[in-house]
């Protein structure tokens, strides 16, 4: 009966073990019949095509950077599968089932369609969490290697990178005890688990040493700067004469500023500049490094700009607004989500430090501090890189005075920082005295912001950061 069935129905995936037994093999004289009853023997699962999900802000195309996994691992829901780059910020892709990865639909830089699958997932079919039009044929595989492939693991918490550490060695995560918070599996863990297969002795993992401030007495005097005129150093690469031009699709960030810098030429911009005094600024900042480095934190002159124009935005909440299309209406934001301008290898990126006007000097550095390590590796998320209210750009990270900065749609105003120079100016009593001079160049949508407006704006935050303990009276 179970052989004219196979005979006589195309459709069917399997017949349970138990039947096996029942018969001899030479029962089956047809080669197609013997197809169908190898494959249905050993295979147990269903194969589903992972499809890739919408990731929101109307993005349909991303560039797969790296994958976590390879063929033939096994996943569990959670897992990190690959990291993606769309126009606006670097995804991490996580699966949706416990499984073996069967096909990876794309190579590394290759354009991924949402919607289209990603990767072939075979799953245990007696769960039913697939849909049908997502389940395609399972293909034959070995009892051996099904039988190697169906190890499950818990959940496990690791970073991308300690995953690729992973899967370069042939390490499943499931078989390694992590030692970090929640049991996440640290890069050490790896090391030692690979050294114990090895046989190799792994010197210690270096730890942090706090070192206390040396006394007033013993304090090692700063080497005198050398004030010789610092020369500036080109970046070495290497030089390539191919003799042909070369043609490059523009995406990721690229695609995402010609699309901006495009919407950005329909605003008339109006600039006005002005200079700084950051003497008392940059004495402030001298005394609170020590205790923000203790803290685990650099402290830059960003967080004090930053702060500092959210208290002036609070007093010219028009500098905080957006502009719709049509220029019918004018949105005031309740938050200032401050945006910084990132220089880095992928280009021009522009996260922002949500919600400024209800956090302190401190929570900005730390903010600062996890946005700048993100964008040095391209890992900021899409929540990093949207919603900004208002720029700041300081170009004097890399050398420069004035700026005209081009505002970012639907913003109304942005500002350029330039280097900090040491120039002499003069006092009240006529004498001359060693400043720490920085200038500043706005930019602003003459559409619903005037010239006095502005002017008055960054008299505000001048004075802020002039006389910085004046900041003390309007903290919140």
């Amino acid at each position: 009966v179970c052989i004219h069935r196979v005979r006589s129905c195309s459709s069917i995936r399997f017949i349970k073990s138990k039947y096996v037994c029942v018969f001899d093999k030479s029962a089956l004289k047809f080669s197609h019949q013997q197809r169908l009853f190898r494959t249905s023997a050993v295979s147990c699962g269903q194969i589903v095509q992972f499809k890739l999900s919408d990731i929101g802000e109307g993005i349909t195309e991303v560039t797969v950077k790296e994958w976590y996994i390879k063929e033939g691992d096994s996943v569990s829901q959670f897992d990190s599968i690959c990291e993606v780059q769309s126009d606006k910020a670097s995804v991490t892709i996580t699966s949706r089932y416990d499984g073996v990865i069967r096909k990876l639909h794309y190579s590394i830089d290759d354009i991924a369609f949402v919607g289209k699958p990603l990767v072939d997932i075979e799953i245990d079919a007696s769960k039913g969490v697939a849909s049908e039009e997502d389940v395609v044929e399972t293909p034959p595989m070995s009892h051996d290697e099904h039988t190697h492939q169906e190890i499950k693991g818990h959940k496990t918490l690791a970073t991308p990178a300690v995953r690729r550490l992973a899967m370069e060695n042939n390490i499943k995560l499931s078989e390694v005890v992590g030692t970090g918070k929640d049991n996440r599996i640290l890069k050490e863990d790896i090391l030692n688990y690979l050294a114990k297969q090895t046989g190799a002795i792994l010197p210690p993992s270096p730890k942090a040493e706090i070192i206390p401030p040396l006394p007033k007495s013993e304090t090692v005097p700063a080497a005198p700067k050398d004030k010789a005129r610092k020369i500036p150093v080109p970046v070495s690469r290497p030089i390539v004469f191919s003799g042909k031009d070369k043609t490059e699709p523009v995406t990721g960030f690229q695609k995402a500023m010609v699309k901006t810098m495009s919407a950005a030429l329909k605003i008339p911009h109006f600039g006005y500049c002005d200079e700084i005094d950051l003497t008392q600024l940059v004495q402030l900042r001298e005394e609170l490094k020590p205790v923000a480095e203790i803290r685990g934190v650099k402290l830059s002159f960003m967080p004090f700009f930053i702060k500092a124009a959210s208290l002036g935005l609070l007093q010219y909440p028009i500098l905080n607004a957006s502009l719709d299309e049509n220029c019918q209406n004018v949105t005031y934001k309740a938050s200032h989500n401050i945006g910084v301008a990132m220089d880095t290898e992928q280009g021009l990126i522009v996260p922002n430090v949500k919600n400024v006007q209800v956090c302190s000097v401190f929570d900005i550095a730390s903010e600062l501090n996890r946005l700048q390590s993100l964008g040095s590796a391209g890992q900021l998320g899409t929540s990093d890189l949207t919603g900004g209210t208002f720029t700041l750009s300081n170009i004097g990270t890399i050398g420069g005075t004035y700026a005209k900065p081009v505002i970012l749609p639907p913003e109304v105003a942005i500002g350029a920082l330039g280097k900090i120079q040491v120039l002499p100016r003069f006092n009240g009593k006529g004498e001359v005295f060693k400043a720490q001079i920085m200038n500043v160049s706005w930019s602003a949508d003459h559409r619903v912001i005037d010239g006095a407006t502005m002017a008055r704006f960054s008299n505000l935050w001048k004075s802020y950061l002039e006389n910085p303990a004046s900041m003390l009276l309007d903290l919140k």
